[in-house]
């Protein structure tokens, strides 16, 4: 049998290379497109899950829940959460994912770090951290959840929750440096002086809305208290 000429064989390689590359195209675009799918399942129970909370607490959120209200299977639950704990960690990390882009356009009308760090505080203990106002017995009933399974989850997946929370501690961070570099703030590490005043904000508001879980929210009461705990932390990072 003859052997195929040089540019035979030169074009029937680079007709398998033009085929293997489009394969590959083809590949990354079922991929693609599977990896959006997923992404797209993972918002929808993710919202479902914060609408649950919102209406019925922590006691409503049940896998069960979710899956009749997004209309998807258990198996696609599965595919991107390993169980409930799981999911309310997504919960908090698309919250504070959220409100850290709030609090950053926010920013931008505020130049001073120690304006910027005073709303952001006050906005938390309002409750305020989209644009949608948090003052009704819905959003006190998803704080007080949520306030639940913060207190529990620092216990059992304390590295995921940080995790989680990370976009908002930065943010604070960034404030606390920025005052720093103008002698506004006094010298420390700004991620650890910013993790203090996380906990000391978000553990004052958790007691409270705990307190407060079915009734409506007092908002003289509420402003009060944003307003004693930002003085205490003003004192505590003044230079």
């Amino acid at each position: 049998m003859a052997l195929a000429s040089k540019p035979g064989r030169l074009a029937a390689a680079a007709h398998s290379d033009a085929s293997a590359r489009r394969e590959k195209r083809k590949a990354d675009r079922v991929i693609e497109a599977r990896f959006d799918q997923i992404l797209e399942r993972s918002r929808l129970i993710v919202d479902a899950a914060y609408e649950l909370l919102e209406e019925e607490g922590l006691e409503g959120l049940t896998i069960r829940a979710v899956l009749k209200r997004t209309g998807l299977s258990r198996r696609a639950f599965y595919e991107r959460f390993a169980g409930k704990d799981d999911l309310m960690l997504a919960v908090f990390e698309q919250t504070l994912r959220r409100a850290a882009g709030y609090y950053s356009e926010r920013f931008k009308t505020l130049p001073d770090p120690i304006e910027r760090l005073k709303y952001l505080v006050i906005c938390i203990v309002l409750g305020k951290s989209t644009l949608e106002e948090a003052d009704s017995v819905k959003s006190n009933r998803r704080g007080a959840a949520m306030s639940r399974e913060h207190l529990r989850l620092a216990e059992s997946h304390p590295d995921d929750l940080q995790a989680a929370l990370r976009p908002l501690i930065t943010l604070i961070a960034q404030q606390l440096s920025d005052g720093m570099e103008v002698g506004l703030v006094r010298d420390d590490v700004p991620q650890r002086l910013a993790t203090l005043v996380y906990n000391l904000v978000s553990t004052t508001i958790h007691t409270e809305l705990l307190a407060q879980e079915t009734v409506e929210p007092d908002p003289v009461r509420r402003l009060q208290l944003a307003t004693d705990i930002w003085e205490f932390c003003r004192r505590a990072i003044a230079a």
